[in-house]
């Protein structure tokens, strides 16, 4: 079998690591090189972008600002997960006197969020989740991070759409609800529907006898193309001379991506990563 160049759209599903995802393809297409962006909790289902062969080396220049998510809340329990998959900490009779819209509304904008318990979010070297398994006292870690858009889709299911920056946590905003209407709240479903660039639509099943291979142009479409001549140089990984305002840029041959370069300075572009033709 031909080693797989490129990018593949995965719907995990629930109940499955990230990891997992990548153990079964590497067994189904004979191949170790895959990785992917943006790891998905086991419970949590939706796009998982995959990155076959040489596509394993854009990971560090993808764009992590476009992932979009649609989650439930629960009323009425708390959990030391901050959803439903954890330890029961508490029980509260629920409150339904807000209004669902305006109380998601408040979450819009730049968020100074308080990370989940259990999480791999690390203090002194130590996972957060690692204080509370040890039963130690756990630090309370917040996070700046950004809500783009969050709009509700079911009332009576407190089912809603959020589009947000990497590192934001659902599962605190679905804790934080709770909070704000009086109740103790925590997170019953989540669905990953876009993440770079790549939405649910285009997202395939895993056990599917063949999947989508997609170019990696496609996942480095936010960059500028650029064609240099002569080509050669970039090949070899040479420091080259652009006029071009941008200061990342991807080099080119024909419609093959080669390399992405980096301002140097002035106009002296030297190379980030290569190698991928």
């Amino acid at each position: 079998m031909d080693v797989m160049d490129g990018i593949l759209v995965i719907n995990k599903p629930a109940g499955m690591t990230s990891h997992d995802v990548i153990n079964r393809l590497r067994k189904k297409y004979k191949q170790k090189k895959f990785g992917h962006a943006g790891t998905l909790d086991p419970m949590a289902s939706g796009v998982l972008v995959v990155l076959a062969g040489k596509a394993a080396k854009l990971l560090q220049f993808l764009p992590d600002t476009d992932k979009e998510y649609t989650a439930q809340i629960q009323l009425g329990k708390s959990y030391d997960t901050d959803d439903i998959w954890g330890q029961e900490t508490g029980s509260r009779p629920v409150s339904m006197d807000f209004d669902f819209a305006a109380e998601l509304e408040k979450f819009k904008g730049p968020l100074h969020q308080k990370v989940p318990a259990v999480s791999a979010k690390k203090v002194n070297g130590k996972k957060l989740m690692e204080y509370q398994r040890n039963d130690q006292p756990v630090p309370e870690v917040y996070a700046d991070v950004e809500v783009y858009d969050i709009q509700p889709l079911d009332q009576e299911k407190l089912e809603f759409k959020v589009s947000c920056s990497s590192g934001t946590y659902i599962r605190s905003i679905c804790r934080d609800f709770g909070e704000n209407t009086n109740n103790l709240a925590a997170m019953s479903s989540l669905i990953r529907t876009k993440a770079c660039g790549f939405d649910i639509s285009q997202a395939e099943d895993l056990d599917a006898e063949a999947h989508t291979l997609h170019d990696m142009t496609e996942i480095l479409s936010f960059l500028p193309k650029v064609a240099f001549d002569p080509i050669a140089d970039i090949y070899n990984g040479k420091s080259v001379h652009v006029n071009t305002p941008y200061d990342r840029i991807l080099m080119m041959d024909q419609d093959k991506p080669v390399a992405i370069y980096d301002r140097h300075h002035k106009d002296v572009f030297s190379c980030a990563r290569g190698g991928f033709a």
